[in-house]
């Protein structure tokens, strides 16, 4: 019986080399059968040279019109080329065949919606996706969905989207408030407060951190007169979250001093520069001091801050004031120090967005280039540095 266990380490050794044979002329054969253009197309490809790649692979689809992968990365390709039409053309064809299994069906009706998103052909797409749901795309598919109403400010649809997307790996509370409150811009836009200050509630429960909320809540009770409680939403801010304070200054000195109580106002902007320093707000109290107290006042204070938090703007801020005060011989000289400072702080007096890097001039709670939402910092690009 043990002369059987010297048997087997060789037999199992033979049986190993002869599937790997099999499977080494298996694999010969199925190479021997792909035509010479496909090693053409994928060398193109590697090469970046998809005009080329394309050409190469529409040969093959024309003498092999069943080969359904390929079909599929045809139809990627020139979706990513901005050729749609072509890109719809061929995932119909595919969708038009009956010899293609469910899970390629459901591949072709996938793609063929992006291929209608790109096109601009929002309600087609949306109609393509929607026939995803309960199959092994409804996740991918309900997340296409969400960006088509996002673009289409269709806010209710997204609202719903992003609830049933919402799970253990994914919350969308920031994105849901978000879409509250543009719908509450809606509102008011339509003189329709109440509604508006439903929503943006609504806001709040759902994401309590919601600066945005508050800032139009306030903006509501400003306008109608209501300036203690205007003042009282900015100032939850501090507690929301602090940097965005700048963004408030003004309003709040505006509801002090139709409140009469200017004095308060800038005290309370000279207590938020001191605990979380931003550009805004030191340019909000510089103006306020430049009318209260005059523009000597207001250049004393700018020194002081700069000596405290040197910036380029700030620096810039500072000249300008000086040349309320110099000498004409010396004007010149100073305004081409202004120029200087002002071709190298263009960009600097700028948001940016910190998903994308997209500047802009004013503040987007949802940025025009990737459109992320809350993904600018609302300071100016180049705050705090002093180069």
């Amino acid at each position: 019986m043990e002369l059987w266990w010297l048997i087997l380490p060789p037999l199992f050794f033979g049986l190993g080399w002869l599937a790997a044979r099999i499977d080494i002329r298996q694999l010969l054969r199925e190479t021997r059968k792909l035509p010479l253009a496909y090693y053409k197309g994928l060398n193109f490809l590697l090469n970046d040279e998809q005009d080329k790649a394309i050409a190469e692979f529409v040969e093959i689809i024309k003498s092999d019109p069943h080969s359904v992968d390929l079909n599929f990365a045809l139809g990627s390709m020139f979706r990513r080329k901005g050729e749609h039409e072509r890109a719809i053309l061929i995932h119909q064809n595919l969708l038009a065949r009956n010899d293609i299994n469910p899970e390629h069906r459901l591949k072709g009706q996938y793609e063929l919606a992006l291929d209608f998103v790109k096109a601009g052909l929002f309600d087609r797409a949306e109609e393509m996706l929607q026939k995803l749901t309960g199959s092994s795309y409804a996740r991918v598919a309900s997340q296409q969905l969400l960006d088509i109403y996002q673009l289409e400010k269709n806010w209710e649809k997204a609202i719903e989207t992003a609830n049933r997307l919402a799970d253990g790996t994914a919350s969308f509370q920031n994105e849901v408030a978000e879409f509250h409150c543009e719908m509450a811009q809606r509102d008011i836009a339509n003189s329709q407060p109440e509604q508006a200050k439903t929503n943006l509630n609504k806001a709040l429960q759902i994401h309590r951190k919601c600066v945005r909320a508050n800032i139009l809540l306030g903006d509501i009770a400003l306008a109608e007169g209501d300036f203690e409680t205007a003042i009282d939403y900015w100032k939850r801010i501090e507690t929301q979250e602090p940097q965005y304070l700048s963004l408030v200054g003004t309003r709040l000195m505006d509801a002090y001093k139709q409140a009469n109580r200017a004095a308060e106002g800038l005290q309370l902007l000279r207590t938020y520069l001191g605990s979380y320093p931003a550009l805004d707000i030191l340019d909000q109290v510089f103006q306020v001091i430049s009318e209260q107290e005059g523009l000597d006042a207001a250049k004393e204070f700018l020194y002081a801050e700069l000596r405290r938090n040197a910036s380029m703007l700030g620096l810039k801020s500072l000249v300008d004031v000086e040349l309320n005060y110099v000498a004409a011989e010396r004007r010149p000289d100073l305004e081409a120090i202004r120029s200087l400072l002002h071709d190298n702080t263009k960009k600097l007096a700028m948001y940016q967005c910190q998903q994308c890097g997209f500047r802009a001039r004013q503040y987007y709670w949802h940025c025009p280039g990737c459109a992320g939402w809350e993904t600018y910092p609302p300071k100016l690009g180049g705050e705090g540095s002093a180069h």
